[in-house]
């Protein structure tokens, strides 16, 4: 029994200074602590053995102060509007009150590019998320069929999700069937180049599904030197993720 009165198990999730906080076990740990985890905005609390998980929930709650001080830094919620302007890819678009269907509308005579949508508040804001995920399926479909010749490897089925924890996965192929790839459509939001690099990243795994020295090697000859595109998104992930919150 623990000292929150229940045995702890590894994924449980507890609440310190009005912030999630899931527990983990990770056996190659060496001793207990926590991290930040900004896509998801929580805290984890990881412990060497299930043993130790009560020991990982207490030094959570005595770092109630310091999780209190990194959720603060964290950006705040981007709710969405007409009259806003995002980038999509790289490129301006804006966003505009509209009648009928939900509509991206290309850029032209000079002018951005504009999503128009129906209503306001949160019917808008899923109007666009629907329209941004339907670009996104476009680009990175593309880019992904691309990446597959290029590596001469079956061309997967590609779906966009709203992952937490990943910007793409791929799934080797099942019963003879193709391999998949998901995205997260929230890459529409990033520079053209970084979603770009996921897109290679996920096809390298069509060949090696590991991240091993082959694994790399291929990423590095369809897109050059990963570094700059991953440090984009450990720095600029959790302002993707507060888009729409």
């Amino acid at each position: 029994m623990s000292l929150f009165g229940r045995s702890l198990n590894d994924g449980d999730r507890l609440e310190v200074a009005g912030t999630p906080v899931t527990l983990k076990v990770n056996r190659r740990a060496r001793r207990v602590s926590i991290r930040l985890d900004r896509t998801r905005r929580e805290i984890v609390a990881t412990a060497p053995s299930l043993r130790r998980l009560p020991e990982a929930a207490a030094f959570a709650r005595d770092r109630a102060h310091w999780i209190a001080e990194r959720i603060a830094e964290l950006p705040d919620a981007t709710p969405i509007h007409p009259g806003m302007t995002l980038m999509v890819f790289g490129e301006p678009v804006r966003l505009e009150a509209g009648t009928g269907r939900a509509k991206w509308h290309p850029a032209a005579d000079g002018q951005p590019a504009r999503i128009t949508a129906m209503g306001d508040g949160e019917g808008f804001a899923r109007a666009v998320i629907l329209v941004l995920k339907r670009r996104a399926a476009a680009v990175l479909g593309e880019r992904t069929e691309v990446y597959a010749a290029m590596l001469g490897a079956p061309m997967p089925t590609v779906t966009i999700a709203d992952a937490k924890g990943r910007w793409g996965s791929c799934r080797a192929g099942v019963r003879g069937g193709p391999p998949a790839i998901r995205y997260s459509w929230r890459l529409a939001l990033a520079p053209y180049e970084v979603a770009d690099y996921v897109a290679a990243h996920e096809c390298a795994h069509l060949r090696e599904l590991n991240h091993g020295p082959r694994f790399w090697a291929h990423v590095r000859a369809l897109v050059g030197d990963p570094k700059a595109h991953r440090a984009w998104l450990r720095a600029e992930g959790a302002a993707l993720h507060a888009f729409g919150r």
